[in-house]
């Protein structure tokens, strides 16, 4: 009988959704069984902002577990990793990306542009604040925490008190949720955090045997485009209160597949933005964003970034899993 691989995971919906859909994915591809273990995290027992809770928050007790040798494996949601390596850990896979972008939901199908001055929108991120604070739309950002459900419930459910709220498309999609979604917001409007939608596959560095079994749910393109923005956001020192964005999107160029990264680092209120762009190939996604970053440290991203807190490198962490 085959000893069954011990997936380490989060207890909330969303996580047991992500790991469950890995651990399916390995079976079919090696046949080996796996089966979850709910490891509770201190993101997971605290109502605090995450900003408030520190770096690490939805990972830490998961990557414990895996050096206590209680898991084999964990699957984090990757935007919810620290930017540091964890000493005696690796990434062995970064599975296929979904959807990346950022969706609305509102009440009575609205679309953003069709909220009127005033209305109440709810997020949990500080980059989704400030870009719908720089739209100009006089929108009533309001800050929230809780699960996916919890969130729509405050537009969707008998008590609703939002016109609308904002979370990662991800998400909802893994849930089977999208199609409460009322509208996909284009990254002009609002660019993703660092890594969003794509989950890393992270196991023990000195197990070779089940990191050559990982790398069959490795996929490159996705795997460059978020080597490229959390390369950005290393580059950047921005501590979990700044709002970084970025997206990087791989397609065919004159020369073979590019790299195309855009980034972004916006103040809380909205008044201040600074955003570029870089191309590159995949190869090099880790020089194209810490290039990017550097430019928009040259046009004064450390000014923004300076007025919410300097964290140091290797401590960044942008937003939650939900």
């Amino acid at each position: 009988m085959i000893t069954p691989l011990r997936l380490g995971t989060r207890g909330s919906a969303l996580a047991m959704a992500q790991s469950g859909h890995v651990a399916e994915a390995l079976t079919a591809a090696t046949g080996r069984p796996v089966e979850l273990v709910e490891v509770v995290t201190a993101g997971d027992r605290s109502k605090a902002p995450v900003r408030r809770l520190g770096v690490g928050v939805f990972v830490s007790a998961l990557r414990d577990a895996l050096v206590a040798r209680t898991i084999d494996l964990a699957v984090h949601s990757y935007k919810d990793l620290p930017t540091a390596t964890a000493p005696g850990l690796h990434i062995a896979a970064v599975p296929l990306r979904e959807d990346p972008r950022d969706a609305l939901v509102a009440r009575n199908g609205r679309t953003l542009a069709e909220l009127p001055p005033g209305a109440t929108v709810g997020t949990g991120s500080l980059r989704r604040m400030a870009q719908l604070h720089a739209l100009g739309m006089q929108l009533a950002v309001t800050p929230m925490r809780g699960n996916v459900d919890t969130r729509l419930g405050r537009v969707l459910g008998s008590d609703a008190d939002l016109d609308a709220v904002v979370l990662a498309r991800a998400g909802l999609s893994r849930l089977g949720r999208a199609g409460e979604i009322t509208e996909t917001l284009d990254p002009m409007l609002m660019l993703p955090a660092p890594a969003q939608g794509a989950l890393a596959v992270e196991c023990r560095a000195d197990d070779p045997d089940l990191i050559e079994l990982l790398a069959v749910l490795d996929h490159a393109p996705s795997r460059a485009a978020v080597t490229a923005e959390r390369a950005l956001l290393a580059t950047l020192e921005a501590g979990c209160s700044a709002p970084v964005a970025a997206y990087a999107e791989l397609a065919e160029g004159d020369a073979g597949e590019e790299i195309y990264l855009r980034g972004a680092v916006i103040s809380p209120d909205g008044t201040r933005e600074i955003r570029l762009s870089r191309t590159g190939t995949p190869a090099d996604a880790a020089e194209i964003g810490k290039a990017l970053a550097a430019e928009l440290l040259d046009l004064g991203a450390d000014t923004i970034l300076g007025h919410e807190g300097h964290t140091g490198p290797g401590t960044q962490q942008i937003g939650s899993t939900e």
